[in-house]
């Protein structure tokens, strides 16, 4: 996200433990040939295009078969609705003026054409060359959603990350939105997790204070485990050029009301956590190899997986995890009237599955991979309403892990969440 799309605001604002956080969603997208309904190296057009309404908020990606928009940063649900819907809307009719699809899904479905096509920045090709064969692996178009909450300063955003971390898992858990990897389905609900693991230093934040923060990151720095700043890839991390939060842990999602409910759910748990910040209360402490098992967890199985209670440590059920947040969050969502819309795309969620869901659904009524990118891409396209998305059925008595047929292929294997070996 850019200095204009979320610009300093007033340094006086931070600090107060009362007042309303603004926030802000960057997406990732794909885009795919709508004859082959596979990835294209088209971002070059379709950037420039989009770039005619809304400036630096449309973003090149780290691939040429990507793309990204970023809102503003806003206060008030109602307003970040439109602001995705209104980027959605321009990227989607940039990608058809260059004769391509834009599809919101953690991963491809279909193989891709390897090796990758790099964006050709300078930047880029040194992070290319950096991470070695996280760049090109299969997998490897990896495409997230991701929260800005603000404004902080840099003791708000780590002490808000070292309470929210461990909730993270549940929240991962509702944005399930890659169970196809290339023409591969091995029984996880969010493929990208594992893909994204390759990638130096992806996982848990460390709960760090500000001067632990910085000794960590020239570390890093120091070691070339990352080239700059920008490659500290927590699952949520103090924004380096502005004044957030920056929570990574969701596939993106074709429905807008998931991105939606994700930034309202963090928003709130953000009040709660900044107000237990300044009470002095400690966040809770969830040894580490719990934490990456509990986000394993959510990969594999969404909202029927089982996951760890941050206060208490006993394994409960995601779904159960998720009430808990709901609860937690509640107090906060009163205060920002976002109570109501919460709870009824909660209940959405929780009735109708994530989006990992939808795409077996929708594999299953013919068993073809191009139903379910054309499924992603009519559904990305049409963001207009808060209306209930058309349910999906299907036959789900495939068994885990079986292979799915593919126009081009399945290609070679991958095991469940097995990333290529950690570049770095």
């Amino acid at each position: 996200m850019t200095h204009n799309g979320f610009p300093r605001g007033d340094a006086r604002l931070r600090g107060d433990p009362g007042r309303v956080l603004r926030f802000g969603v960057e997406e990732e997208f794909l885009l795919v040939d709508p004859a082959t309904r596979s990835t294209a190296a088209r971002a070059q057009l379709v950037v420039p295009r989009a770039a005619r309404t809304l400036g630096d908020r449309a973003q090149y990606e780290f691939l040429a078969t990507q793309v990204e928009t970023c809102t503003r940063p806003v206060t008030s649900a109602s307003a970040l609705h439109a602001e995705l819907v209104a980027a959605r809307r321009t990227m989607v009719a940039a990608a058809e003026s260059a004769g391509c699809r834009l599809v919101a899904s953690g991963l491809a479905v279909l193989p891709s054409r390897h090796p990758l096509p790099v964006t050709p920045t300078d930047r880029y090709r040194r992070v290319a060359a950096h991470v070695h064969r996280a760049a090109d692996q299969r997998g490897g178009e990896i495409c997230g959603c991701h929260v800005h909450l603000g404004d902080l300063d840099r003791v708000e955003a780590l002490a808000i990350s070292a309470h929210l971390s461990p909730w993270l898992p549940a929240l991962q858990a509702l944005c399930v939105n890659s169970p196809f990897c290339e023409g591969l389905d091995r029984g996880a609900a969010s493929l990208r997790a594992g893909r994204y693991l390759a990638w130096p230093t992806c996982g848990p934040a460390p709960a760090l204070d500000a001067e632990g923060y910085e000794r960590t990151v020239n570390r890093l720095l120091a070691q070339r485990v990352i080239l700059d700043r920008k490659m500290l890839y927590w699952y949520a991390r103090p924004s380096e050029h502005l004044p957030t939060l920056e929570v990574r842990i969701a596939d993106t999602n074709a429905d807008v009301r998931t991105p939606l409910l994700l930034a309202v759910l963090l928003r709130a748990l953000a009040h709660t956590f900044l107000a237990a910040h300044h009470r002095g209360a400690p966040p809770p402490r969830m040894p580490a190899a719990v934490l990456r098992e509990a986000h394993r967890q959510a990969a594999l199985g969404g909202l029927t997986s089982v996951g760890t209670h941050p206060s208490t440590g006993r394994r409960l059920p995601m779904a159960l995890l998720v009430t808990e947040l709901m609860d937690l969050a509640t107090p906060a969502l009163e205060r920002s009237g976002d109570l109501v819309l919460a709870s009824l795309l909660l209940k959405e969620r929780m009735t109708a599955g994530t989006g990992a869901d939808r795409q077996r659904a929708v594999f299953a009524r013919r068993r073809s991979l191009a139903d379910v990118v054309d499924d992603l891409a009519h559904l990305t396209a049409d963001a207009g309403t808060l209306a209930t998305a058309a349910p999906v059925t299907g036959d789900f008595s495939r068994p885990a892990g079986a292979a799915v047929a593919s126009p081009r292929g399945a290609g070679s294997g991958l095991s469940v969440l097995s990333p290529a070996p950690r570049a770095g």
